[in-house]
């Protein structure tokens, strides 16, 4: 069964276009331009930063410069890289799980109204849980030698994004194109394929991209209340308690690029999904 069976007339062309909404950027509109604002504006912030600690004399405990940082992560790469993959594990895991568990719960709330209706009080909570409240709990629940408590953490923070984003994005199917999959007498299964998914993707995506970011940092901060000692949160600290800020801060940077990579291998998959489709 296929929609394009004949040329749409001018009423009609509004109806067809069910794939309208998947109009995301290419790869290649991903220019330069899009790219070299954020890189400038980082540079400047950088060199504002060590022109602040070279003219007021900031203490290195305050904050230490630009300078000792990247001194810093280069000595100690391997340090910083073994808390990378460890909290990126964890991170990694939450996003995941989470991310199945939000878009399966906005389909099941998009079909069912009354789970739509029961889930509203249980998303509102589990979007305001602290997380230096849960983690030591968790702990508790499943022991401090174990990542469990992390993975958790991070896929509760996860499916708040995902599943609101979801839910969204399968609201926005218009009526006249569920009508039309009506007069065709469209299996429920071609709907979903023609219609619900690809109306729905982009916002998916929405939602991924805000919370792989949030993912490191809920797994980061988890770490800062126990379990085991490999991950950046755990070296940050322990960096700290021993004075070494300069180090401390190199774990800080290798937590934002941790974070990065996942924003932007997020957003890489959503332009190869996007041109995926166009080019289907």
């Amino acid at each position: 069964m296929s929609l394009d069976t004949a040329p749409p007339g001018p009423a009609e062309a509004d109806t067809v276009d069910t794939t309208a909404t998947l109009r995301v950027r290419p790869l290649r509109d991903a220019r330069l331009a899009t790219l070299l604002a954020p890189a400038l504006l980082g540079i400047a912030t950088v060199a504002a930063w060590q022109l602040a600690i070279d003219l007021f004399h900031i203490d290195p405990f305050i904050v230490p410069s630009p300078g000792s940082i990247w001194s810093e992560f280069v000595d100690s790469h391997a340090s910083v890289w073994h808390g990378m993959v460890g909290t990126g594990r964890n991170a990694l895991y939450g996003l995941l799980v989470g991310a199945v568990l939000g878009v399966l719960g906005a389909l099941l709330a998009n079909a069912v109204r009354a789970i739509d209706l029961m889930a509203l009080p249980i998303v509102a909570a589990l979007s305001v849980v602290p997380i230096v409240a849960l983690a030591p709990a968790l702990y508790t629940m499943f022991g401090a030698a174990a990542n469990t408590a992390r993975v958790i953490v991070a896929a509760l923070t996860v499916i708040i994004p995902v599943y609101l984003n979801t839910l969204r994005g399968l609201r926005q199917v218009k009526p006249v194109h569920r009508e039309l999959m009506h007069v065709y007498a469209a299996r429920p299964v071609f709907v979903a394929r023609a219609v619900t998914l690809p109306t729905a993707t982009p916002y998916v995506f929405t939602g991924l991209r805000i919370a792989s970011s949030l993912s490191v940092i809920a797994a980061l901060i988890a770490e800062y209340f126990g379990g085991p000692v490999d991950g950046l949160g755990k070296a940050i600290t322990t960096a700290a308690a021993s004075s070494n800020y300069p180090l401390a801060w190199a774990f800080v940077l290798g937590s934002i690029l941790l974070g990065l990579a996942f924003y932007v291998v997020t957003l890489l998959l959503e332009l190869w999904v996007a041109r995926h489709r166009g080019a289907g």
